[in-house]
């Protein structure tokens, strides 16, 4: 159940699968405030569900993400697809959280969802506040079974890097099209914290018991190579599956074609909703 204080919610638009919420949440931990969306299945409403708890997939954005998510918009339409699937029995009802990943829109100038020194803690808002934000409010699954990312090109590095850096907190991970280097002008001076976050180091490292499902465009040959050869470096405990999608390019137009395959994924690597 909710282990509060609520926090208000404002409506920020209406699908075909019931509303997104938002709100801005200034971490307790962190010290960080941004956007958060969320989205509720139908199933959360249902009173035969009233005893429940849910997954919740954390979805990241490609870009800067700093106040939109296209999580949120039309271009992913993601709710709407897990609504019809779990409809058909294909996906679990899951919890949808959408946060921003940066406060500026310089690119060059990201927060690589990490706590970059003299920056602020976007690692421990995303890592830390947001999740509890989630607990505080929502009836979610206690285990990790239950907690999962998906985030699409910059979004793809945030899912990988969190999940690769929390394996008690997640279950399983999709980044889509994805990096795995972290990039951000604001390392410069400090190699050595960012190279111990960065996913390509974290792969090979043999510590993160998770599942993941990584994508690339069969029609970009370089994002693939450069996938495929992320993959390649995974160290047990850590599973990755690697998909390719056939003539796909990094555009979010290929991602949104890949939503039901991924949601599919999740569910059959995550835990469903439970009493």
């Amino acid at each position: 159940m909710p282990t509060g204080p609520a926090t208000q919610l404002s409506k920020a638009r209406d699908t075909a699968a019931g509303p997104i919420m938002m709100t801005t949440l200034t971490g307790k931990k962190s010290g960080v405030s941004a956007k958060v969306w969320v989205w509720l299945p139908p199933e959360y409403n249902d009173p035969k569900y009233a005893n429940y708890g849910f997954p919740v997939i954390t979805l990241f954005a490609g870009g800067q993400s700093n106040g939109y998510n296209t999580w949120t918009d039309d271009q992913l339409p993601i709710q709407v697809a897990d609504a019809e699937l779990s409809k058909e029995g294909k996906a679990h009802p899951f919890i949808m959280v959408m946060p921003v990943q940066n406060l500026i829109s310089d690119e060059q100038r990201a927060l690589d969802c990490s706590d970059i020194p003299g920056q602020p803690k976007m690692g421990t808002w995303m890592s830390q506040d947001v999740p509890d934000f989630v607990r505080a409010n929502f009836r979610t699954l206690k285990s990790r079974d239950g907690w999962g990312l998906m985030g699409a090109s910059t979004g793809a590095f945030c899912s990988a890097k969190l999940a690769l850096e929390h394996p008690d907190q997640y279950k399983a991970a999709v980044p889509i099209d994805g990096y795995f280097k972290p990039d951000s002008l604001d390392w410069k001076g400090h190699d050595a914290e960012r190279l111990a976050g960065s996913p390509d180091v974290l792969v090979g490292q043999g510590k993160a018991d998770v599942r993941m499902l990584a994508t690339a465009g069969g029609g970009n040959p370089p994002e693939a190579n450069l996938v495929k050869a992320w993959v390649a470096k995974a160290a047990p405990p850590l599973k990755i599956d690697y998909y390719e999608q056939p003539g796909g390019k990094h555009l979010t137009s290929d991602f949104k074609k890949m939503i039901p395959n991924t949601l599919q994924w999740l569910t059959q690597n995550m835990a469903g909703p439970s009493a």
